[in-house]
């Protein structure tokens, strides 16, 4: 039984090799109907969020009730897909109803236990909405919807839960969470640290520039930004704050330097994915898209950090304390392999992404035979892919549950439709114009970013928002970035800042300090999503490499300008020319 909340207890890593295996299976076994694979990956999500994460005697009974009884309903519609199929999203029966209602608190009280009460707030306001909307005066009402209709569509057809949100879950993000829980498991971290020291470590700043490479790296696996403060923030921090940075500068040069890797190809923290279904966008288009502004952000918070160079000693790491060739040579290849072979099967094979990645994962486990010094263990090898197997279950199942919720909203969009009534309001409230539009798009994201992750917030704002945004001439993958850079504000901007709350305590400084630290090295996530439409050709890298190029190098400028001029020790009125040079050169040169 899952009594135990040990990791690495036997119980969890069965559950974890299952999890595994499901996820990677479906990939090779064929089409499965979207009403046997999304509630089976349901099912195998409840333990990780219910049990697992239990922390009181009471989580754990009652996490053991809903997911036992939360199983036996998503078996129900895994054994009963084909008839529910036929029934087009309309409920028949007391016991259906049940099952469907009881799916639809069982979606709220996972995201509820997994992230908080934000994300299931919003869901509860979308669903009052569905119910009693159309007792709401003005453009906002809505007809009504029959119960059996509302819930049957929800729960027994693709339109909520079970709806393509939670199909990109499934099918793609899992397999890349598979494949950075089998890295992370390896030397692959070593091997990005080592890299990034050899790299960086004898520069002016240089433990600072080791930070943002290797959270670059990292984050380009995990894509997650707390996941990512924790893993390299542990090594770089102590490392800062022994070299004499101050600490609200080490918490916010890792805290800026791990949100980054949100926006760094290839999983992006899952909105990748996500982006291709939404925008029907090839996922390698997605990537080429996003790549020079991911690049553009880290080339911004490396010169903050030279900027903060003229206020501060920072200097380099003494060689001594760094990587021979030979270790770094070794270590890398713990993460250059399987990254040749992910990105060799997707550009020269010509595979999906999810079969790239299942065969990058293979690679990477068998890599878990072998230590830094390349000794072959199968002791250790055991260990290490218990320890893979039971991280990726967790983080499957945690942006499986934000999804799945989520998923509730933009059924409630759909149905209602609320979503067409909120973009009506933007085109009104900017006048049909596209700047105040930005803004207004530009704001939700950052309020709604400061309340649910994310991916999550990046789904809901462009459900709502990017038809506006397109219907005013943006192209569909340039608005779908925008708002997704936006949804990033909140992990270093307050009230609400993830990542430095997490640099912050790692470091033991004021939040806030470091907070206003990290908004101006990360100054990149404010203006570069704004310079991506004033310069659309940046995104262009597959079609137009050498426009993309020189917009890039244009806009990099551009950014300099601006980081030394928030940063720098000048003189003020020097430091406010510098200001408006850069916005110039990104705007209107």
């Amino acid at each position: 039984m899952l009594t135990t909340n040990s990791p690495l207890h036997p119980a969890w890593v069965a559950l974890g090799a299952m999890t595994v295996i499901f996820h990677i299976g479906l990939i090779f076994y064929g089409l499965t109907p979207a009403l046997v694979s999304r509630p089976i990956h349901m099912a195998l999500i409840l333990p990780w969020i219910l049990i697992f994460a239990a922390s009181t005697p009471l989580q754990r009974i009652s996490g053991w009730v809903l997911t036992l009884l939360g199983v036996a309903a998503c078996g129900y519609i895994a054994f009963n897909s084909t008839s529910l199929a036929n029934q087009y999203g309309f409920i028949y029966g007391d016991t259906q109803m049940i099952i469907g209602v009881f799916l639809i608190f069982l979606a709220l009280e996972m995201a509820r236990r997994a992230i908080g009460w934000p994300l299931p707030c919003v869901a509860l306001l979308a669903l009052a909405y569905a119910v009693f909307g159309d007792h709401m005066p003005g453009q906002f009402g809505h007809p009504g919807l029959p119960m059996q209709s509302f819930v049957g569509t929800l729960t027994i057809a693709e339109g909520g839960l079970w709806g393509k949100l939670t199909g990109v879950s499934v099918g793609v993000v899992a397999v890349f969470v598979i494949f950075g829980a089998v890295l992370n498991a390896g030397e692959a971290g070593r091997g990005f640290m080592n890299m990034a020291s050899a790299f960086a470590g004898r520069l002016t700043g240089g433990a600072a520039k080791v930070s943002v490479i290797s959270s670059a790296l990292m984050g380009s696996i995990s894509g997650s930004a707390s996941a990512n403060v924790a893993s390299t923030g542990a090594i770089t921090i102590p490392t800062m704050r022994r070299l004499g940075y101050p600490k609200s500068l080490a918490g916010a040069v890792e805290a800026v330097a791990s949100s980054g890797g949100q926006i760094m190809p290839p999983l992006m923290g899952a909105g990748a994915f996500v982006m291709v279904e939404l925008t029907g966008t090839p996922y390698t288009q997605i990537m080429a898209a996003a790549t020079l502004p991911a690049l553009l952000y880290f080339f911004t918070v490396w010169m903050g950090i030279n900027a903060y160079a003229t206020r501060h000693d920072l200097r380099p790491i003494a060689a001594s304390e760094q990587p021979t060739r030979k270790e770094v040579v070794v270590t890398s290849l713990f993460f250059a392999v399987p990254f040749a072979i992910l990105l060799e099967r997707i550009f020269v094979g010509g595979y999906t992404p999810q079969y790239a990645a299942s065969i990058a994962v293979l690679a990477g486990v068998l890599l878990l035979l072998f230590d830094v010094t390349l000794t072959f263990s199968f002791r250790q090898f055991w260990g290490r892919l218990g320890e893979a197997v039971v991280t990726a279950g967790k983080q499957i199942a945690m942006i499986g549950a934000i999804i799945i919720c989520a998923s509730l909203v933009i059924g409630v969009l759909s149905l209602t439709g609320l979503g067409v009534k909120i973009t009506s309001g933007i085109l009104s409230l900017s006048g049909e114009m596209l700047w105040p539009a930005l803004l207004l798009t530009a704001l939700a994201c950052l309020v709604l970013g400061m309340e649910v992750p994310t991916t999550a917030a990046y789904v809901i704002c462009v459900s709502v928002a990017g038809p506006a945004l397109i219907a005013l001439g943006l192209e569909p993958l340039l608005a779908h970035l925008f708002v997704f850079w936006f949804a990033l504000l909140s992990t270093i901007t307050p009230p609400v800042c993830g990542g430095v709350f997490i640099a912050a305590g790692m470091v033991e400084e004021n939040w806030l300090k470091v907070a206003l630290k990290a908004m101006a090295l990360g100054i990149g996530l404010y203006v570069i999503p704004l310079a991506m439409v004033a310069n659309p050709d940046i995104i262009g890298l597959a079609t137009a490499p050498l426009s993309a190029g020189l917009y890039t190098l244009k806009v990099a400028v551009g950014l300099s300008a601006i980081s030394y001029g928030v940063i720098a020790r000048r003189a003020f009125w020097l430091r406010t020319l510098l200001v408006i040079a850069g916005l110039l050169v990104i705007f209107w040169v």
